[in-house]
Parts: C-alpha cells; structure tokens; sequence
C-alpha cells in the first residue's frame, strides 16, 4: 500500500501554516479581495472635453499628479507578480496528513489564497495594459476605480448624512466617463472586464480548492472514503446523512440512486457573451492556478519550476488582453450546437465517469460493497436544444436539425473509437471467457481482437454521418451516394453496449475485475449517459405553427378551416385521423397546393418529415410552447403519426403564463380521458413547467405560487389516470427566470411528490460555462443535483397548511396587480423600458442566432424573457424580480395575518426560499445606478416620473422584505454574497458608468459615421461583458 496512515502519524508539519500579512485582509480592508489595498487619501482629477478640470473630480485630498503616485499605491501593478510568493503562500500546502493546521488556516481565513492568486493576476494584467496601451490608460483605469470606491464609502446614495458627498464623487464618475474618447472609453471597458473575468477565474478555482480541502480535512475520520465532499449539498454528505442521521434504510437509499436520473438540457440562450475564444484562455487560466496548487503542495519551488506557471500565466492573460472579446458575426444554429458538443468533448467526456466512479465509491462505503453503482445506471445524462428549438427562431430549419443530429453522430463515433483504441492497448491479457473465446477463436490477445472490430465499426460509423453531413450541406440532400451500408455501423447504443458488457464480464469472470474497472467502466458509463448520438436533441415550436399547418391541411382537402373551429370540433377531428391509418398527405404534397400551404407551415410539415427521417435515440422531446389546449397537443402526435414517425417522440406541452399553468390541469385531465391520446403515450407524459414567462407575465411571486400549485395539481391528475409523470423545469440563470444559485435547496423547495427521482432542467447561456466550463466545476454540479434529488425523495418538508394556501392566494393577487399595473396597464412603461435600458440595442449584438422577439411587432408581451431580464440585470435595478413582491408583503404585515406571514417565513422552505432569493437580488440591485441610466437616457417626462416611481417602490419593497425576515441589512446572514458585492461594486459601478455613457453616444451616432458606431457598439458589448461578470449572470 503506497500511503499508510500509521505511517504519516507522526508527520511534522513542514511549513508555518499562517497567512502572512500580505495575503490576509484587516478589518479596514477586508473588500479589497479582489485587488487588494485601497488608494487611500488620493483621488483622480481629470479635464473634460473643454479642456477644463471638473470641479466634481476634486473630492479628496490630493490628485494623481504622476503615474508614479498611482503605482505606489495601486494594487494592480505589484512588482514581480507571481504565483509563488513564498510569504503569501506560507498555508497553501493541504496535505491530508496535515489536517488539523489545514482546517486551523482555513478557519482564521478561507480567502487568503484567493486574494493572493487575484492580486498575482490583476497585477500581472495591470502590467500588461501599460505595456500594451501606456501609462496614460492605466491612469485613467485607476481614476476611474478610486473615484468609484470612494463612491461606495460615501454610502453610495444609501447613506442620507453622506448624500451631497455621494453625489458629489457620483458626478466626477459620469464626467470622468463624458472626458473619455470613444477610443479610450473602450479600453478603459475592457480593462474592468477582464479584471472581474479574472476574479470569476479565480473564484471558480477557489470553490473547488475547499472542495479538495474539505475531503483532506476530513481523509482520517473513520468509515470516510474521500472520493466526495461531506457538505450537505455533496452526495458524499448527503448519503451518510440520510441513512445515519434519518434513518432511512441503506437499500431504499439505494434504490432511488440507481433508478433516479437528472436530465440536464444544454440550450443556446442568448446569455453567454464571452467569446469562446476568451473562455477558453480563462479555463488555461484555472488549469494554472491548480497546477500552482499541486506544485506549492508539494514541497519548496525552485525558480524555473515557478517559471513552468508564472509564464504560461503571463502568456494566457497577455492574449486575453490582445484578443477581440467581441463576436463579429452572429453564432449559427450549427455554431450554437457545435459549442455545446465542444462542452462535452472537452469536459464532461471525462467529468461524467469521473463523478460516476466517486459516487461509485461513496455508495459503497456508506451503504455497503454490494450497493456500488450499476454499469447501466445513469443518474446524470444531458440533452440539447441547440439545432432543434426552432420557436421563434426562423434559422433552425429541418435541414439545420439535419444536420446537428449528424454531426453529433459523428462526434460520438469518434470518441468511442478513440476510447476503445485506449482500451485496446491496454488489454493484452492473454486469458478470457468461453463466450468470447467463442468469438475471436485462438487469437493470442483476445481483448485486443475483440476490440478491433468495434474500433473498425466505430470508425466506420463517424465516416458514414460525415459523409451524409458533407452532402447534405453540398447538395441539400442526404439520399443516395451510400457506400456504408447500416449493417456496418452502430446506431443505437444497445449494440455498443452489448459488445463492451461482453468484455467487461470475461474480464470479471477470468479474475480480472481490477482491469474490467478501469477505462473500459468510464467507456460504459459514457455509453450510458450520451448514447451514440452524444445529446438527443428537443424539438420545440409554437402551437400557433401546428395550428397553422392543419389549417392548411383541411382547408387542402376541402373540410374547412381548422383555426375556425371550436375546441369540441378540433378535438373530435383529430381522435378521427388518429384512429384512422389513412394518412391526410403524402409527403411534399404541400409544394402542389402554393396558393394554400404558406411558407411556414411548409417548414413545420417538412420538420415532421425530417424527424420520421431520424434514427432512434437522435431526438427526445417535442415540446409545445405557447401551449393552452388538449387539441394543441393531439395536434402534434396526429402530425407524427401522419409523417409516418415510427416511435413518436414523446409529446411534452409547455406551460408558461399564469393563465396557462392554472389551466394545465383541467387541460391535462381532458387530454388522459381521450383513448387515443392515451393509447399512444405508454402510461408516461411529461409536461414543461415555463419559469420565465410566467414571471415576466404575473412577477416572480405570482408565478412561483402557480408553478407550485400546478404541480401539485397535475400530480393528482396523472395518479386519477395512472399516468407516470415526469416535469421539465424550463428555468434559466437569473432570479428573475427561476434561476436559484443555490441549487440543492431549490430542488428541496419543490412542491412534495413532484420529482420523484426525475428531474429534466435547462441549463441556459452562460450557465453552461459556468456550471460545465471546468472539470471539478462540472463534477460539483453534478454532484450537487444528484444529492439535491436523492434528498428530496427521502426528506420530510412541510406541506402547506390551508391557511398558507389562502395567504399564498392572497399575496399572489397583489402582487401580480402591482406588478401588472406598471408592466402592463401603464402607458409610460414601454418608452421608460426602451429608453432606460438597453434593451433595443441587444438585437443587434452577436451573442445568439434566435431574434429577440417572436414576432418582429409588439411591446413587452412579444418581448422574450431573457432579454426582458437581461435588459433590468445591466442596469442594476432587476426589476422582474422584485416587482410586486413589497406591496404584497407591505399589504399582509399591516393587516391581522402579518403573523401568518412570518410564521409560514419561519417554518415553510418553499416559502422562505422565495423570499431569500428576492433578498438577494435587492442586495445586488442598485437603484442610484439605475437613476444615473435614466438621467442620461430618458428624456420624456412622464417616463422620468415613472423611473423616480419605480425605485421609490424599490425602497418600499427593501423595506418590507426587512421586516418580514427580521433582518437590519439585506442577506445579513449571506456573509459571501455580502462579501463578494463589497469588492465587486465598485468595478461593476465603473462599467454601469461606462456604459451609460456608451448608450448616450451611441443612440446620438450619426448613423453615417459608420467607424464611431462600431466602435461605439464594441464598447457597449465589452461593458455588457463586464456587468455580468461582476453580477455572475446576463439574463
């Protein structure tokens, strides 16, 4: 055995294992964590166009005279930056045979390595803008963040006594911004970009470094197996958790792992605005900061093994800085969904069996060696829109579907090829079973002979949908030229797992179990989790297209108009032809009838076609949005079955107003009564539960109350009708779009006896990156979901009594009128909306091939979700989420049910949960911001009142969230989020600076000055960037 713990016993400990005082913050600097010391007693002066120096920048004791008096005091233009000061990194060694001084270090200050791996790169990247753009830019950097955090100690126009003062330095800001050239305004954009983008590197890093600290602080306790984390949110917590502290049976436990499955649904949101290109060099960037880790662990560094990681570190943020971070053209479909398969290829292709093989040994640990996790078990698998959710997006055609399901079939065949190759090599084991003795004869190898064939078949299968992608993209076709016959390749993943189970048994079998766990496991689990088609894709599309198609379709055979007809009349009609094996067209019979099949309804019957063209395993769900009827769903199986789809994709309706969720009920239980509806589901349905635009339809209260509810209702629908059903979480990555940073209890916070084991959520935009973008980061997901579903099976939560229903009922009514008062029923809305955000520049930014709108007219109804919150997230005031929430609160504790209120606070989860998540997006919303956007950029009166209005109700809702928590400051017990906003503030109140001023000028452009526009719109998108990054999310 190569590590003995007797042997380690007596270790001494070879260092000190104390922050020195470079690295820890006191008590008067404990913001600095990004960067470091303040520039105290200094602020900037600058002159203004006219050449004059503002007397608003003159609000401290002494100007920037020289660069030199910058330098002495910035915290991002360090000497000799490095990774390997050995002052700074005195405790970086986590040994687990050194535990109790590694949780003694981590105790006195969990952030010091942090601060000192940020310091090391903001220093290095302040190095490098003097080098690349001069000092002069690094001095306007550095005005620019000091007049910013004097802002913020000033209270930052929350602090009455220090109002004139905030105001004072606030004024300097804008008219330092208004100083700027295009040119200048621009860089100095970018360089507090890629600072927080660097932070959030850091971060990330940093989440896993305790995550890796906590398995070795806890290596020595008895029965603990060390392969996952033991917090509460980590399977390796919440297993032993389960069966030690509640009781639970280890085989119930057990049964629910193998048999629960998390669906994680990739999707191309238009909310990641970082190029790949840039996130990319930020991933190099974490893969450096944890090989410093490992190297400074392992002993003193000499000079050149620093230089190993100082200089690619320098290399990596030196090409960050010198790289376009802007997209200048819009992602296709194919661009989107290639993105995605990158995700998997690069990550998660080793991420998933890694997480696997953990849980693997935590199961057997806690729950006993015979309780491992099944080869076939796949409780994490992953789905993809990208290529197929052509709702509103008129570029994904079925050619474009086509095609992604090809290149994913290619994809595929090419990793399991070059996996099995692996395994091939390292199988030369000269014995094996009579079953597969039976099929390689004496070959001296077996396993080797054995695998050739698959690798030749897998090989074969990558050049067989690369050959139909190459003539489908050349030709617009992939009939004819096969010269790869089926019989010669894998399409479904039963064969391929046949083949590789045959191996693993013989291994098993022949006392060679040991190398059956091995590589060939990771290939079986990946087997598992991606199939041969790597994601299968959704189809989705707006019923009002499958309506449009019929209509054509029965106008065509003379039967009248089926978009006329009552909801009775459509259903008879359609019961008719499902029960009828007579088909309504024959295929391309629409291109005889121009005058009666429009354009899109073509499109919508040719998608039917292409997915009667697809193998199985290519597609999953064909969800329906906009769906508010029994006959919008029979519509689409009876468009399935008239294609001539042999296995009818599942048929998933998605509800996503508050109208629709209180109607899906009774809709659902009409659906289940009709025989040929449910004669052709299997006893299965899944149904998707739409967060976003119910919440931009009725707010954030309203909603979660009908989302609640809804579920609740559809569950005793499918038990009246013995229906196994399955919900699809359709959130995103902002509060405002059902998004939860805490994701184990917002799964424990879902209504009892809705999930059950199954769990299907999108992951949208910049989630991905966020969430997948990094091995260990992927792997803690994972985790995180799979102990949040596993727990919420076994957990006992309280229901809500019927006196929390009512008050529930009556705080949603208030709330949604309040809300729909300003959003809906006010005429200064919409212009307000329009003018004080950036909303109307978004559509012409390259973050996303899908328009804004689903239709090209219509106010904020039309508008989609996200960038309906991306638009509120920019401008710091996030009013979607809090919209209506105070005056129901306010309403409730002013009246004899205030003590309801607080006590359903107190005791009910769910609730509670809620109202932490708009706590916590008050806390990061910032209404004097949002202030200086509508100072710049309203100009209509009545539109200006509405702003004052709004964010006078902004305080009003702070105030009533206080009180009913209990709380004196906003997430007071949320010691990170309070931390992390003090330091990230002040940078992303620089970029709302920059980039309102960016917005003036922009909307200003001659549109003939075509050089001042693009520049203009680059910096606009460098400051979207920016904001989100110093926010952790766009929309």
């Amino acid at each position: 055995m190569l590590f003995s713990r007797g042997a380690v016993a007596t270790a001494v400990l070879r260092r000190t294992f104390r922050p020195s005082s470079s690295a820890v913050a006191s008590s008067s600097s404990a913001a600095e964590l990004l960067f470091g010391a303040d520039v105290r007693g200094q602020t900037p002066s600058s002159a203004n166009n006219n050449g004059k120096v503002s007397p608003h920048l003159k609000v401290a004791t002494s100007a920037y005279s020289t660069t030199a008096s910058i330098c002495q005091s910035s915290s991002i233009n360090e000497p000799n930056p490095s990774l390997f000061h050995s002052d700074r990194f005195s405790g970086a060694a986590l040994d687990a045979d050194q535990a109790d001084a590694v949780s003694a270090v981590v105790r006195e200050d969990l952030d010091a390595l942090l601060r000192a791996d940020v310091r090391a790169m903001g220093s290095l990247l302040g190095n490098i803008i003097q080098e690349r753009n001069g000092e002069d830019i690094f001095n306007k950097v550095e005005q620019l963040r000091t007049l910013a955090k004097e802002w913020r100690k000033a209270g930052a126009g929350r602090d009455a006594s220090r109002a004139a003062e905030a105001d004072e330095i606030f004024s300097g800001m804008s008219e330092f911004a208004a100083s700027l050239s295009t040119e200048d305004l621009t860089t100095v954009a970018r360089a507090f970009t890629h600072f927080l983008a660097i932070a959030n590197a850091a971060e990330a890093h940093h989440r896993a470094r305790l995550i890796r600290t906590d398995v070795k602080i806890n290596a020595r306790n008895p029965g603990y197996v060390g392969a996952l984390s033991t917090k509460r949110d980590s399977c390796g917590g919440a297993i032993p958790h389960l069966v030690n502290e509640l009781g639970i049976d280890p085989k119930a436990v057990y049964n629910t792992l193998i048999n629960q499955t998390v669906e994680l649904v990739l999707t191309a949101h238009p909310t990641e605005v970082n190029r790949r290109t840039i996130l990319d060099k930020q991933k190099r960037v974490q893969e450096v900061l944890t090989e410093a880790d490992a190297m400074r662990s392992s002993g003193p560094v000499s000079i050149y093994g620093e230089s190993l990681l100082n200089d690619p570190l320098n290399r990596e943020i030196s090409a960050i800085w010198q790289s376009d971070e802007v997209s200048r053209r819009k992602p296709t479909p194919q661009m989107e969904a290639e993105r995605s398969t990158l995700v998997i290829e690069t990550v998660l292709w080793k991420a998933v069996p890694s997480f696997l093989r953990k849980l693997n040994a935590t199961m057997k640990s806690v729950l006993g060696e015979e309780h491992g996790l099944p080869l076939d078990a796949a409780p994490i698998k992953f789905a993809s829109w990208m290529g197929g959710d052509r709702d509103g997006n008129p570029n994904v055609t079925p050619d474009v579907t086509r095609e992604v399901c090809l290149a994913n079939r290619a994809k595929a065949a090419r990793l399991f090829a070059a996996d099995v190759k692996l395994a091939q090599s390292k199988l030369s084991i000269t014995n094996c079973s009579e079953e597969l003795r039976s099929i390689v004869g004496d070959a001296r190898e077996p396993y080797r002979a054995f695998f050739q064939p698959v690798i030749e078949k897998l090989e074969m299968t990558a050049v067989w949908a690369q050959d139909k992608l190459d003539r489908l993209e050349a030709e617009g076709t992939i009939e004819g030229g096969d010269n790869i016959s089926t019989d010669d390749i894998y399409l479904y993943k039963k064969d391929l797992m046949d083949d590789l189970m045959l191996v693993h048994r013989s291994l098993c079998e022949t006392g060679n179990a040991i190398s059956a766990d091995g590589i060939l496991t990771d290939i079986i689990r990946n087997v598992s989790a991606f199939g041969l088609t790597l994601v299968p894709l959704d189809v989705r599309q707006e019923s009002d297209r499958h309506e449009e198609a019929l209509d054509c379709i029965t106008r065509h055979l003379g039967l009248g108009s089926y978009a006329q007809w009552d909801e009775e009349t459509r259903l008879s009609w359609l019961q008719q032809e499902l029960s009828s094996k007579r088909p309504l067209l024959r295929p391309g019979e629409w291109y005889d009838a121009p005058d009666i099949f429009t354009p899109t309804a073509i499109d919508t019957l040719e998608t039917f076609q292409m997915i009667e063209e697809q193998y199985e395993e290519s597609l999953g769900a064909y969800v329906i949005s906009q769906c508010t009827s029994s006959s919008d769903i029979m519509a689409v199986l009876l468009l399935q079955r008239d294609a001539g789809v042999k296995k009818l994709l599942r048929v998933a309706p998605l509800f996503e107003t508050l109208d629709d969720l209180q109607g899906a009920a009774a809709t659902m239980d009409a659906l289940f009564s009709i025989s040929a509806y449910k004669g052709n589901i299997d006893g299965k349905q899944e149904v998707m539960i739409g967060y976003s635009d119910s919440a931009k339809d009725a707010g954030r209260l309203a909603a979660s109350w009908a989302q609640y509810e809804t579920q609740e209702a559809l569950v005793e629908v499918a038990k009246k009708h013995d229906i196994d059903m399955t919900f699809f979480h359709g959130k995103g990555g902002t509060v405002g779009r059902g998004g939860n940073p805490a994701t184990f209890n917002a799964i424990l916070a879902h209504a009892p006896n809705t999930i059950n084991g199954q769990f299907r959520v999108t992951e949208q935009g910049e989630m991905i990156n966020q969430n997948f973008g990094f091995g260990d980061r992927a792997e803690r997901t994972m985790n995180i979901f799979t102990a949040a579903v596993l727990s919420e099976m076994h957990t006992p939560r309280p229901t809500p009594t019927p006196e929390w229903r009512d008050m529930m009922a009556k705080i949603s009514d208030i709330s949604c009128a309040a809300y729909r008062g300003i959003v809906r029923e006010d005429e200064r809305f919409v212009p307000y909306f329009r003018s004080a955000t950036p909303e109307l520049e978004l559509s012409e930014l390259n973050i996303g091939s899908r328009p804004a709108k689903r239709k090209a007219t219509g106010g904020v109804e039309s508008l989609r979700a996200i960038p309906w919150n991306f638009s509120w997230t920019q401008t710091r005031l996030n009013l979607p989420t809090w919209l209506g929430v105070g005056e129901a609160i306010s309403e409730i504790l002013a009246s004899s049910d205030g003590d309801t209120l607080r006590q359903m606070y107190k005791e009910w989860t769910s609730f509670s949960t809620t109202i932490d998540l708009v706590e916590m997006v008050l806390a990061k919303s910032e209404p004097s911001i949002a202030a200086h956007y509508d100072q710049m950029l309203v100009h209509e009166d009545k539109a200006k009142e509405l702003g004052q209005h709004v964010r006078k109700i902004h305080g009003e809702t702070e105030s009533a969230v206080l009180e009913l928590t209990g709380h004196t400051e906003l997430s007071e017990d949320n010691a990170v989020l309070r931390r992390a906003l003090q330091v990230r503030n002040p940078y992303c109140d620089s970029l709302n600076i920059l980039q309102a001023e960016t917005l003036k000028r922009l909307r200003n452009c001659d549109d003939s000055n075509e050089v001042e526009k693009k520049l203009l719109k680059d910096a606009l998108l460098t400051t979207i960037t920016g904001v989100a990054n110093g926010m952790g999310n766009t929309g």
